[in-house]
């Protein structure tokens, strides 16, 4: 099987996979053997996904002219948080960034400070789960000269991202926030950035202001919005139902590669 023809058949391995797990029956639901297929179907996925790719291709940028008129947004798009309610009246000027947990010199940056990091600009399409795609231009800091800057120590394995907003307004205080995960192979992607701009402009609050993560080869949903503070961990089971992310607590992908 030719190299476009297995990432054919990959692709559309996962998207079934997807579909059974988002069509969702309950009663299969239920059954934790049926999780564990799916979980072990997910990491052959993976597995086989990076097998048959280069770890650092990039993915395709597009010419000025594809930029989509009305990029959709979705997920929150005005979060009612005070904390964040906050840092929007002032105009994010006293918002920081947090980097910590397993690095050597945890961060505290201000936007000025952020913008002054190694940065990238990229014409970009986004992928959702739902079925649409938008094409946008993202500026921002590369995640990976700033997690050098912090110093990753050796059992850092994956990168969480806690966000401002409050995705689930049902779950215990603090719990229903979204919050994203990825493996330090897609942090050092060269496309992987911490954006601050769309289009030539301050990112607006819809699209995930004053920060988000553009990590170009995942789905839509990994690329969190609003996000105040980027943790190393050795693994991710502390947080939310230990699936790696506020949708992956709810079924989807954890691994959501495109």
């Amino acid at each position: 099987m030719s190299g476009p023809d297995r990432r054919g058949w990959l692709k559309a391995a996962g998207a079934s996979l997807a579909g059974l797990w988002l069509a969702g029956c309950d009663r299969l639901n239920a059954s934790p053997g049926f999780t564990r297929l799916l979980s072990t179907g997910e990491d052959l996925t993976r597995r086989a996904q990076r097998l048959v790719t280069d770890r650092k291709a990039l993915a395709r940028e597009f010419a000025p002219t594809d930029i989509s008129p009305d990029f959709k947004a979705n997920g929150s798009t005005d979060p009612r948080d005070p904390e964040y309610l906050a840092l929007k009246a002032a105009g994010f000027e006293g918002y920081r960034l947090v980097v910590d947990g397993l690095v050597e010199r945890p961060l505290s940056l201000s936007l000025a400070e952020l913008r002054a990091l190694p940065a990238r600009s990229q014409i970009t399409r986004h992928d959702c789960v739902e079925g649409w795609s938008s094409i946008g231009k993202w500026t921002g800091a590369r995640l990976g000269p700033l997690l050098d800057r912090a110093g990753l120590k050796p059992q850092a394995r994956y990168l969480v991202f806690h966000c401002a907003d409050t995705l689930d307004p049902s779950a215990p205080p603090g719990e229903g926030r979204y919050y994203e995960s990825i493996d330090l192979i897609d942090a050092y992607h060269p496309q992987t950035i911490l954006a601050y701009a769309m289009n030539d402009a301050p990112l607006p609050v819809k699209h995930g202001a004053p920060l988000r993560l553009r990590v170009e080869r995942q789905l839509g949903y990994k690329h969190a919005k609003y996000v105040m503070r980027v943790e190393a961990v050795d693994d991710f089971a502390r947080f939310g139902d230990g699936k790696g992310g506020f949708w992956e607590d709810r079924g989807y992908q954890w691994y959501a590669g495109i």
